[in-house]
């Protein structure tokens, strides 16, 4: 099987002598692969491993070595107390990098504040971008859109083989790690909610309405959805509003850290993996520069809408259509344009498109081009 680069092992090497680490991202996104590369003498302890577990209780790590990983951290009673008593009391090397299937940065298991003490770093799957020069865009893209951009299906790229990947993945997600983190009794009914996504992804959804379906209240559901994000099955993308909290009470739209989940038409598919590449972009700007970044969507009371806005340090940056065919520019991208306060740019991208054109600021270009530079910092 062919091994691909990951594009953040420069800047872990670079931070790991400064800093504790935080790599965060989803289940079997290539966080182990990726950590262990990080230094040639580094020590593994997972704490889901019972060996292990009882070796981070006693601090018994090899303190010869100039990394230690601690995997699944997360999952230990008060781990951020833990570890900033660790990290405040250990004299270095070895360095710590901490690694996890939950947004170790914002869950609220260990209310302790780790403020000064670490760098995090978000692993997204594949994305066009981050293989430029191993593989070409156009390639990459269509290879995401048949078995997504996890690295083992990525690399396998059979569809049938991705499918059995895929169900054993979010098996193990629901059953082990939400278990771990959340008394969740309801499994069966999660995984009806994340089969409805599956339909709905680029769509509006109503929490009143997944309520009804499922049988629970409104409140339920948006705790269940607010847990699937901790876990990288899903994330959010808000409608746009100068006010940020009243922005966050309107119906929202769902997308996939797997692409591969996606069970809509092709033009859905498509706007996930927008959708992705773009979070993880801001992610970027975010881990690497100290940049906030937001992912929106725009829609007006005529309901006319754009597919995606960011925002940096919450000024508009980037406006982007995302279609399969119409190579007709979208009137709704001109009209927002010019209503943000801020000069932005506006960019429509196809995938079939026979020739990139531009009108009034507008962009019109190919997905995978776009997805190849996309570049926010």
């Amino acid at each position: 099987m062919v091994i691909m680069k990951r594009a953040k092992l420069s800047i872990l090497q670079q931070d790991k002598t400064k800093k504790m680490i935080l790599l965060m991202g989803p289940r079997q996104v290539g966080k182990t692969t990726l950590s262990k590369e990080v230094a040639k003498d580094f020590q593994y302890l997972n704490y889901d491993r019972g060996r292990d577990r009882k070796i981070i209780h006693k601090l018994e790590w090899d303190r010869t070595r100039s990394l230690v990983i601690l995997d699944e951290l997360h999952k230990m009673r008060k781990w951020k107390s833990w570890i900033k008593g660790v990290y405040d009391t250990e004299k270095r090397p070895p360095h710590f990098l901490v690694t996890g299937s939950a947004r170790l940065d914002v869950y609220r298991r260990g209310g302790d504040s780790l403020a000064g003490r670490h760098f995090s770093h978000r692993l997204h799957p594949f994305t066009v971008r981050e293989l430029m020069g191993q593989m070409e865009p156009e390639e990459t893209l269509d290879r995401i859109l048949k078995v997504g951009g996890f690295p083992e299906p990525f690399l396998e790229n059979d569809p049938a083989k991705a499918g059995r990947w895929r169900a054993s993945h979010l098996d193990v997600i629901l059953r082990e790690d939400l278990i771990d983190l959340e008394r969740v009794r309801e499994i069966r009914s999660i995984e009806i909610l994340i089969d409805l996504l599956r339909e709905r992804v680029g769509g509006l959804v109503s929490y009143s309405s997944l309520a009804e379906e499922l049988g629970v209240s409104v409140h339920t559901i948006k705790h269940w959805l607010e847990i699937l994000g901790y876990l990288y099955v899903i994330f959010r993308v808000s409608p746009y509003s100068r006010n940020i909290a009243r922005s966050l009470k309107k119906e929202s739209k769902y997308y996939f850290y797997d692409t591969g989940a996606v069970e809509g038409n092709e033009g859905q598919k498509l706007e996930n993996v927008v959708a992705g590449a773009l979070l993880r972009e801001i992610d970027l700007c975010r881990d690497e520069q100290g940049l906030h970044g937001d992912l929106f969507f725009l829609r007006d009371k005529s309901k006319d809408e754009v597919d995606f806005l960011v925002t940096i340090n919450r000024k508009p940056r980037l406006l982007v259509e995302v279609k399969w065919n119409d190579d007709n520019f979208a009137k709704a991208l001109f009209r927002f344009k010019a209503q943000l306060s801020e000069p932005v740019q506006a960019c429509q991208i196809v995938r079939n498109l026979s020739q990139p054109k531009s009108k009034d600021g507008v962009q019109m270009t190919p997905v995978h081009e776009f997805l190849a530079n996309v570049k926010l910092g």
